[in-house]
């Protein structure tokens, strides 16, 4: 295994047809055991208060539970950003972390919540990245609370020939 992509987005190849086409992936987790992370550009149309009605007092009102991925679907991840990164389940990056349900989480200043998860069974998500499936680029502890179309911003982030692919429209018959 290279080193671990904690903390790193995945940004989908426009060759990706499947499940995860102009996704942008959060990683939570890369070890010799797999890897696991969340989609971070997916809404449902369900709200938080209705589908997680425990996490209801720390989410927005109207706040959408998002698709994290096609892995166990009716369980959830909670990435908040902390004020104190202490009080994070784990430390993802800067002030990101999973939360923790059962801890006061007095600091969180936001949060997101995900139905599901992407993961990859042990070496799978390298073995992904040497057939070039995948681009990396450092996450920010923004990067979940983003709106608007995040593939096309990461990779005008990534920078170089990137910001060309950033243009490529959802439907490449338009171009």
């Amino acid at each position: 295994m290279a080193e671990s992509l904690r903390g790193q987005l995945l940004i989908a190849a426009p060759s990706l047809f499947d499940y995860f086409r102009r996704s942008v992936v959060l990683v939570l987790e890369h070890s010799d055991e797999g890897a696991m992370g969340v989609v971070l550009n997916r809404e449902s149309e369900t709200r938080v208060a209705d589908a997680v009605p425990v996490l209801a007092s720390v989410a927005e009102p109207e706040e959408l539970v998002r698709i994290g991925g096609p892995v166990s679907p009716q369980s959830v991840v909670a990435l908040g950003d902390f004020a104190e990164i202490a009080e994070a389940g784990t430390h993802v990056v800067g002030s990101l972390g999973t939360l923790d349900p059962e801890a006061g989480n007095e600091s969180l200043r936001r949060v997101r919540v995900y139905a599901g998860y992407a993961g990859w069974s042990p070496g799978q998500l390298d073995g992904e990245l040497e057939q070039e499936a995948w681009m990396v680029l450092p996450a920010r502890a923004g990067d979940p609370f983003a709106d608007g179309d995040i593939w096309s911003e990461a990779l005008r982030r990534k920078g170089g020939s990137y910001k060309l692919l950033a243009t490529m429209p959802a439907d490449p018959s338009l171009n």
